[in-house]
């Protein structure tokens, strides 16, 4: 038992934090963290100086760093080296994720974002649960945008996907220019098949806790969305984003 826990503490150890900076980063530079990531590199993770961080920026490849200095609210991180990582996928996905409530729109944003798409609007729908003000609407981005940043520093990716603000569906649908587009609906007759060739970009619709009213479907029809169903079982939403993008990276993408 004794020899169990010690492997397990030396996995844990190995373990090496990324960590997101919107800032520029070079080989060689030091730079301060803020106060946020310092406080959860020195007092939740429990890093000292010397310990190794890989720093990315959302343009592409990560910095292999070193913890130089530990103070009360600021931590120091010397840039040792560059290496280039690619691990986005080969189908661009644009989900359009209808608002829902509280951690189930969380939910979808996190595990969407792990999946491997590259944008996400979240949709005003008729059924969608959640109405808010501009002010709101603003409040719940910075939300999710931590949601994203989070979900990369987690799953190794080293490019932040797009999120658009809140968008009514209608005018989400009509500005839709990607090779397939899906809408999902439990009652469609058709579901994904393979594509010869593959689609380099792909548009998801979907729908909220309610789903989508049958003039929203009618209007994806009309923009050439294909109505498709996951399966003769009626899926919660966040169920539902995460069936379509693992379908989807699987059939057209890099999961295998």
């Amino acid at each position: 038992m004794k020899a169990l826990s010690n492997r397990r503490i030396t996995a844990i150890s190995a373990h090496i934090p990324r960590i997101y900076q919107p800032v520029p980063l070079s080989i060689g530079a030091g730079i301060s963290l803020t106060v946020a990531t310092s406080h959860h590199l020195a007092h939740v993770l429990r890093c000292s100086v010397g310990d190794s961080l890989i720093l990315f920026n959302g343009e592409g490849g990560e910095y292999e760093s070193e913890i130089a200095s530990i103070k009360k609210q600021a931590v120091a991180i010397q840039i040792k080296s560059f290496r280039t990582v690619n691990k986005e996928s080969s189908v661009k996905i644009h989900l359009g994720q209808s608002l829902s409530r509280g951690e189930k729109m969380d939910f979808a944003i996190q595990k969407a974002v792990e999946l491997g798409i590259t944008e996400i609007t979240p949709l005003l729908t008729d059924f969608c649960a959640i109405k808010c003000s501009k002010e709101q609407g603003e409040k719940k981005c910075v939300h999710w945008q931590k949601i994203i940043v989070s979900a990369c520093e987690q799953c190794g990716r080293d490019r932040l996907p797009i999120l658009h603000p809140i968008t009514p569906l209608d005018e989400w649908i009509q500005h839709q220019s990607a090779e397939l587009k899906f809408v999902l609906h439990p009652t469609a007759e058709h579901h994904l098949k393979i594509s010869t060739p593959p689609p380099s970009s792909i548009a998801l619709l979907i729908g909220a806790e309610g789903g989508l009213s049958d003039n929203e479907v009618e209007l994806a029809k009309k923009y050439h969305f294909l109505s498709i169903q996951l399966g003769p079982r009626i899926l919660r939403t966040e169920t539902a984003t995460l069936s379509a993008i693992t379908l989807l990276q699987f059939l057209y993408g890099d999961l295998r």
